[in-house]
């Protein structure tokens, strides 16, 4: 019975840990995990008569 205790608490630690670590990069990355802004493409410059 203990084994098995040891066991589940072992697993709600690890769990706890993994969504800690996760909330804590994306906030230092400034990220928001799936809600990333959608990329826009660069605009292209114009080149001027002189080159």
């Amino acid at each position: 019975m203990l084994k098995r205790l040891e066991a589940v608490m072992a697993l709600v630690v690890t769990a706890g840990l993994a969504v800690v670590s996760y909330w804590l990069f994306f906030s230092w990355a400034q990220g928001g995990g799936s809600r990333r802004e959608p990329l826009t493409p660069p605009v292209p410059q114009e080149r001027s008569a002189d080159s």
